[in-house]
């Protein structure tokens, strides 16, 4: 089997995937946690986009469309920009420590973490994994590619604004505060003093 971008990108997915899952070990005990509909109502979505993105490989007509001319510069930046997405991911994954879920939850002694990529943006974690999304749909070049990656945006942003919720109820104006100062999924242009 050649190795194209797309199969070198898939590889950087399993590989995120494995080191993900061993680092899910490593959380807080949980004090509160969303309802299990509340979970579906994200999760669903999310499974969509993913199924498209990895597994639609047997939808026929418009879903294979190329969108873009193929070039190996194409490939690369694609791989790049999955790279880039993943380190991004695992730099906040590292900052944001023991805090961490994978579902919406607040952790027992949770902090509100401003620091590293937190800085700039409440939910790095999830800019990490669109950008990674997007080099991978390059990759792809197929118009399923970016309906899942709609879909991933979607998917994100109803569980984000689950999640913010729960950091306004725990936090109340440090949060907002925070909420001001930074934006939800890519850093705001003007950083807005209260």
């Amino acid at each position: 089997m050649p190795t194209t971008p797309l199969t070198i990108c898939g590889y950087l997915w399993i590989a995120w995937y494995v080191v993900w899952i061993a680092w899910a070990f490593q959380s807080k005990k949980t004090r509160q946690r969303e309802s299990i509909s509340s979970r579906l109502s994200y999760t669903f979505i999310l499974g969509v986009a993913v199924w498209l993105l990895f597994f639609g490989q047997r939808l026929g007509g418009w879903w294979h469309r190329h969108i873009f001319p193929a070039t190996a510069a194409t490939g690369w930046a694609a791989v790049a920009i999955t790279a880039l997405g993943f380190a991004l991911t695992l730099w906040a994954r590292f900052i944001l420590g023991s805090n961490w879920s994978g579902n919406v939850t607040i952790k027992v002694g949770h902090e509100l973490i401003r620091t590293g990529p937190y800085r700039f943006v409440r939910h790095p974690i999830y800019t990490g994994i669109i950008v990674a999304a997007a080099g991978t749909t390059l990759a792809l070049d197929q118009t399923r590619g970016f309906v899942a990656l709609v879909l991933l945006w979607l998917g994100l942003t109803v569980k984000r604004l689950k999640e913010e919720q729960f950091m306004r109820q725990t936090f109340g104006a440090q949060y907002l505060d925070y909420s001001r100062t930074t934006g939800a999924i890519f850093p705001t242009l003007l950083r807005r003093n209260s």
